[in-house]
Formats: structure tokens, sequence, C-alpha cells
């Protein structure tokens, strides 16, 4: 019996992805893991211990005090009445119990909004440089996949560029406040502006839009910094937010999927993301980090240590000759390399032993991506090597 091994559309995406994987899996910075001589600043993994209360939330709602303690549940009605309360303290966002979906993650989050809208062929938009997995999700629906580019220094979202892009199979786009890998917090005048956009687009072309709202890094904001969601400004709005990211703790998958508090056709929509949470693999959150979940909402990382060392890290590698904005939100830094070929540079810095994401995966070339949760001995250590990369690259 003879014939294809995979599917048509695997052997697309393995295709389009294959630059992403070969560096995760086929890199230098892969063959070292696990080695306690590196500086490693590619991905935001944890370096250190986490919060405090993680651990002993954990354990303690994994004691079963019922005998369906670990039982088959989709959603447990403290953990949403955690997150209704979250949203409205944080963001004044006064959303209802019902449109709160928990997910294993942003990542299921993303899919499930996504599914819940988009067909075959339809047209997803997304902002670029972009976190480099919505477009694997995007083409993984048999949709297509559109950027929008978003230009240095300032990284602000062209609205007219957006406006531009859509077309009559436009049917969603995905919005990411504050940016990985940019750091920047989109403004209240952009995001009006681009509601505006969606909202005349939706009209003219005779079908909605939707707004995928990634705000996973929304509580990681620096200098006191402000973020307003998106989703405040358009009613066809999906927030996603994970738990990984202020928790550092990226494993334990646990975020949740709110719709807009004006979504319209919104019992359709509800049944729809629930549906397809259960076909994207039941991708609701176990059941012990559902009912910690109203401990690890009050938990964070020490916001000010890790300013502190965005701080330090943008004030050494300026003083290096680095071009290097300085992150509202996130955790990364994002250099432009001194040279061209951002793969080169970081083949030298990696011979110093110091390890960072190549502009290229995050669809910018001549840049690189620094993950500030690195540990304080990691940047002591790492320094003088992006020091002495630097200079080998002038010469």
């Amino acid at each position: 019996m003879t014939g294809a091994p995979l599917s048509q559309q695997m052997f697309g995406l393995m295709t389009s992805a294959e630059p992403l994987y070969r560096f995760f899996t086929a890199s230098k910075w892969a063959a070292r893991q696990g080695d306690d001589d590196i500086s490693d600043f590619v991905a935001g993994n944890p370096q250190e211990e986490p919060p405090a209360g993680v651990v002993e939330s954990v354990q303690r709602w994994s004691v079963p005090l019922t005998r369906d303690w670990y039982a088959y549940v989709d959603a447990v009605p403290e953990a949403k009445q955690s997150v209704v309360r979250s949203l409205r303290h944080r963001l004044g966002l006064s959303v209802q119990e019902d449109d709160v979906f928990l997910t294993n993650g942003a990542f299921a989050g993303l899919t499930a909004a996504l599914r819940a809208v988009v067909d075959p062929g339809d047209e997803v938009l997304f902002l670029s440089p972009p976190w480099f997995f919505y477009q694997l999700i995007i083409e993984s629906l048999g949709a297509k996949a559109v950027r929008v580019r978003v230009s240095p220094p300032g990284f602000e979202p062209d609205v007219e560029a957006v406006r531009r892009a859509v077309t009559p199979r436009t049917r969603a786009i995905v919005v990411n406040s504050p940016n990985n890998p940019t750091g920047r917090i989109y403004p209240p005048e952009v995001l009006r502006a681009l509601a505006d956009v969606l909202t005349e687009a939706s009209s003219r072309t005779g079908q909605p839009i939707y707004l995928v709202s990634d705000e996973s890094y929304n509580r990681i904001l620096f200098d006191g910094s402000q973020f307003e969601s998106p989703t405040a400004f358009y009613p066809r709005s999906f927030l996603v937010y994970t738990y990984g990211k202020t928790l550092l703790t990226p494993g334990q998958r646990l975020g949740y999927l709110v719709l807009s508090q004006d979504m319209p056709d919104r019992e359709l929509v509800r049944g729809a993301v629930f549906m397809m949470l259960l076909a994207t693999g039941y991708a609701f959150p176990t059941t012990v980090l559902q009912r910690a979940l109203p401990d690890l909402d009050r938990l964070s990382i020490d916001l000010r240590h890790l300013q502190a060392k965005r701080d330090r890290m943008v004030s050494a590698l300026r003083d290096m000759g680095y071009e290097v904005n300085s992150p509202e939100g996130t955790f990364y830094l994002l250099p432009r390399s001194p040279i061209p070929d951002d793969l080169a540079f970081t083949d030298m810095l990696a011979g110093h032993d110091v390890f960072v994401l190549p502009g290229q995966l995050v669809e910018l070339p001549g840049y690189f991506r620094v993950s500030l949760t690195a540990n304080d001995e990691m940047i002591d250590r790492a320094l003088p090597g992006f020091a002495e990369a630097i200079e080998q690259a002038r010469s």
C-alpha cells in the first residue's frame, strides 16, 4: 500500500514552521540545554524559583476533599468568579461569568477563539513582528495568515495599513499588547482607531470581523505604565490571558478566554467556544490548577526586580553600542543586530556562551530578542560576551 505518510496540510505546516522547528531542536542553543555555563536569554523560561505561594497553593489544592475531586471539570465556579473579579478590578471590564472559559494557557485560548469564527479559506490578520506561533495556529485552521507590518523604531500599529489589508475574506485580527517581541503597549487612541476600521470593514464586507486580543503580558508593565484592553473598544472581541507569564510558570498550563461584554450573538458564540475547546483536545486546565486559580491570581513575579534587570541591560547594551529600546511591558528586549545578518551575529554570541533568539524567527531580520527571565548571575556572565561579540562584529 502506498501513499503520503502525512496529510497535505501537515506538510504545509511543517514547511512554514521549519526554521522555528530547526532552531528549537537542532541549533547550538538546543544542543546546550542543561548546561549551567551558558547564559540563556532565548525563551521566557524560569531561571529562578517561582513566586512565593505558587507551590504551596498547588500542593494544597492537590489534596482531594471530595470523591469527585479529580473528575472531569471544564470550569470550577470559584475560578470563574475569581477571573470576573480580577478583570473588573484590574481592567474595569464588566464581564459575565458565563462568558469566561478556562483554558490550558493562551495557546488554547487563541486557537479556540479563532476556530470558533474562522472557516478554511478565510483570512486572519496579525501584526508583525509577532509571537512566532500565530501563523501556525491560523494555517492549522486552513485559513490564510496575513501580516500587517509594524515598523521600528516605534513599533506602533499602522491602522491605515490594517484598513488596506482587509478583504472580503477577512474574518479576524490578532492583536498582542503589551507586545511580544517589541515590548510596546498600544495606546487608547490607536485601539479606538483600530476599532473604527474593523467596524467599518465589517459593514463594508458584509461579514463580522472579530478581534482576538492576546493579553498574556497585561500585568507585566514597567514605569507605572497603564494598560487598556483592546476588547474595551470593540464589541466582537475575545480576551485571551495566561498565568504562565505573570507567575513565570509556562509549563503549568492555566489561562482563560473571555468574550467581550458587548459581544453580539453571545449565546451562539459561547456554544462555539465551548465546542472548540473540546475539539482542540479538551483544552481546559487540570482540575488542580482550576481550584488553585483564586490563589494564583493574586500572585506575581517580582516586577521591581524585573524592571531593574531591564534597566541594567538596556543601559549596559547601549553603552556597548547596541541600539535598543526600553520596553514598556513584557520581559523582552529587542536590540538591533550590529550586522545585518542576525543569524550570524547570534552565532557570534553563542561563541561566548550567550544565547538569544534570532530576529528572523519573529519576522524581524536584523534584530535579536533577549528574555529578561534570565537570572542575575546569567546577566553577570553574559555582559562581557555581549561586549566582545559587538567588537567582533565591528572588526
